[in-house]
């Protein structure tokens, strides 16, 4: 679980880069999120704590003052420490120019990770951004701003670095998570990705628990899942849509797996995230205005 402070914003007015949503949170021990895959570039940044981030089969430990990168289309999973977990906060964001101001900082899906010496500044733009409730043309220039300055303090000093952990099973799990983002949605089974690698479903088993610590069918489900989480979150799509851009052809079978792994059926959860998120909304500013008079944010 994690005490979550989030913005999501519904619309983008700016073309070359633009904010899709902020946040900032204070996990619990193994507090985790994924393996998933994201539409947009997110950065974190450790405030406080520690824990662990991956990308296919690459883990980096991370603690204060260290920062991390989420490409879209590409799987990643992190989660706190078991001791002293993560206090972080997120930008996300997209645009025509994303990857070019990505670049920028030089960061890649090579050098995913950095350090940075003005974490309290990034707080400080991060907040700004969070009392942001207002999307009218005003803030969204002011939003504008906040993300460019961001940027700025970001591109001063940032190091960037590998500290990895290869498995030696590299090569057959990029082909893998390749295979499965590109054809999801096409209601592929295990014995189809294990007949593309040509490899047997035993091995690929094996290759799985060792990189993911999860079996290929698990990790095909909480794929699409996460991503019918996402088309359910930002998209007025009936459920029967989702759930055949998600790989079911049978709207029933998808709504159980669904709950299965949410707790709840599709239809509740988009009702009640649309519903947190206006809660949040409304009260980030008296929240987050508590937060800077107690000196912990």
């Amino acid at each position: 679980m994690e005490n979550a402070y989030v913005l999501e914003l519904s619309d983008a007015k700016f073309k070359d880069l633009f904010l899709c949503f902020c946040g900032y949170a204070q996990c619990q021990p193994f507090h985790n999120y994924g393996p998933a895959v994201r539409p947009n570039y997110i950065i974190h940044f450790i405030l406080s704590g520690k824990g662990t981030y991956q990308i296919n089969d690459r883990k980096y430990r991370l603690q204060e003052g260290q920062g991390f990168l989420i490409e879209p289309e590409t799987v990643t999973y992190y989660q706190a420490d078991s001791t002293d977990p993560w206090t972080y906060f997120w930008v996300a964001f997209g645009g025509t120019k994303a990857s070019e101001y990505v670049s920028d900082l030089g960061l890649s899906s090579n050098q995913p990770t950095f350090h940075c010496a003005y974490g309290k500044e990034l707080k400080r733009i991060v907040l700004q951004m969070l009392k942001s409730i207002s999307q009218d043309t005003s803030s969204q220039y002011h939003l504008q701003s906040l993300l460019y300055e961001f940027f700025s303090v970001l591109t001063r000093d940032a190091v960037v670095y590998a500290d990895k952990e290869n498995s030696g099973d590299s090569f057959y799990m990029n082909r893998a998570l390749s295979y499965i983002r590109s054809h999801y949605a096409e209601g592929i089974r295990v014995t189809d990705i294990a007949g593309y690698m040509c490899i047997n479903r035993s091995y690929l088993y094996k290759l799985f628990e060792r990189s993911l610590g999860v079996s290929p069918q698990e990790f095909l489900t909480r794929f699409r899942i996460s991503r019918a989480k996402e088309l359910l979150s930002i998209s007025d799509q009936a459920i029967e849509h989702v759930a055949l851009s998600c790989g079911y052809k049978d709207t029933l079978v998808f709504s159980k797996v669904f709950k299965k792994q949410t707790g709840e059926t599709p239809t509740v959860y988009r009702k009640n995230h649309k519903r947190e998120i206006s809660r949040r909304l409304l009260d980030s500013q008296e929240s987050l205005n508590e937060l800077i008079r107690q000196e912990t944010f």
